[in-house]
């Protein structure tokens, strides 16, 4: 996928590692000084070289990345290499001579390059994106990967294709997750939640973009403080999917600018150990999920024996199934299951 190298701080935060996702806590985009707009003749592979170079005297992260997809984008193009020689070395009229510089000044003032042009690729979709909702991250498209072989399994043998063929999503975002799901699997629904009314729009505008709203609800409910909202709108689900807050409170002092300064913090902080809003999904999902019915988690790598020796001592109905690992080799995805409770399986006995 195009743009899959480049995180615009997100990578380089190492903090997805121990966990990234950021603060948009004043909506102030910071004025940075750049190179003056050229008053003569100059060309895109010009300007990439001129920006490029001062980024990287600036200490934005990748420089080059942060430049090529900027300039590529205003020129119509999801890669500068797409363009073609001849549109690179093609003179720019002052008009997108100044749009450029307009963008790129805002990737100088630490805007993730994600905010400034407004749109990111995630897995097959093409999302609008703007501050402050989170930007979905390479590991993300992994857990999609892991929930749809399992729900494309249980179509093959058709216990999916009942009316319970519902997913539940604790915190969409911008839609990433739920509107990849349902991309994929014409016969699913889904039901998704956020505790930002910013990312609920958003979600929303996605979701219209991409003529999948007909099967997608979209609330917006904080699961902290309005559990009964939630287990009120679904009950026996096929699943429940969520790239929830993960970060312990301690490492937030750790992300990078790009994080900090547009991001929203709720959708990172995960309180002390990083588990407050991940107990609350766990301790909700046996009223929401279907008998064998799993919960798919994103977390931060300490968390899954963590997450394992808290549902064994305190959610009887779940079992935890196993932990995944991402591409870079740590474990990333927690999978647990709904199982019958003693009292139900000898009440069903009975």
């Amino acid at each position: 996928m195009w743009r899959r190298c480049l995180s615009a701080g997100y990578r380089c935060f190492g903090c997805k590692s121990v966990g990234p996702k950021g603060l948009w806590g004043v909506h102030v985009v910071r004025t940075c000084s750049g190179p003056a707009v050229p008053g003569g003749r100059i060309t895109a592979l010009q300007v990439v070289d001129l920006w490029k170079r001062h980024f990287a005297e600036r200490g934005v992260s990748e420089p080059d990345h942060s430049s090529l997809y900027i300039i590529a984008h205003l020129l119509g193009a999801k890669t500068i290499e797409s363009l073609g020689q001849g549109k690179l070395t093609e003179v720019l009229s002052p008009e997108k001579t100044e749009q450029i510089w307009k963008l790129c000044s805002r990737r100088l003032s630490r805007m993730p390059v994600q905010y400034v042009i407004e749109e990111w690729d995630f897995r097959d979709l093409t999302l609008k994106m703007r501050p402050p909702v989170f930007i979905p991250r390479p590991e993300t498209e992994e857990l999609v990967e892991l929930v749809l072989a399992d729900l494309e399994m249980k179509t093959g043998t058709g216990v999916c294709a009942d009316t319970h063929h519902t997913c539940l999503e604790v915190g969409c975002g911008s839609g990433a997750i739920s509107l990849s799901l349902l991309k994929s699997l014409p016969q699913l629904k889904v039901i998704a939640v956020d505790q930002s009314q910013d990312a609920v729009d958003l979600t929303g505008e996605n979701a219209l973009r991409l003529g999948l709203q007909d099967r997608l609800q979209i609330h917006h409910i904080d699961v902290m403080k309005d559990a009964e909202a939630v287990l009120s709108l679904c009950s026996h689900v096929s699943a429940l999917v969520s790239n929830p807050p993960y970060l312990f409170s301690e490492d937030m002092t750790t992300l990078e600018p790009e994080i900090l300064r547009f991001e929203d913090h709720a959708a990172l902080d995960g309180g002390e150990d990083g588990l407050k809003v991940i107990k609350q999904i766990l301790t909700l999902a046996p009223q929401i999920l279907s008998n064998h019915g799993r919960v798919y988690l994103e977390v931060d790598p300490r968390h899954p024996p963590l997450i394992q020796t808290w549902v064994e001592a305190n959610v009887e109905e779940m079992r935890y199934v196993e932990t995944r690992h991402d591409i870079s080799g740590r474990p990333r995805f927690c999978i647990l299951q709904k199982e019958e409770s003693n009292k139900e399986h000898k009440l069903d006995q009975d």
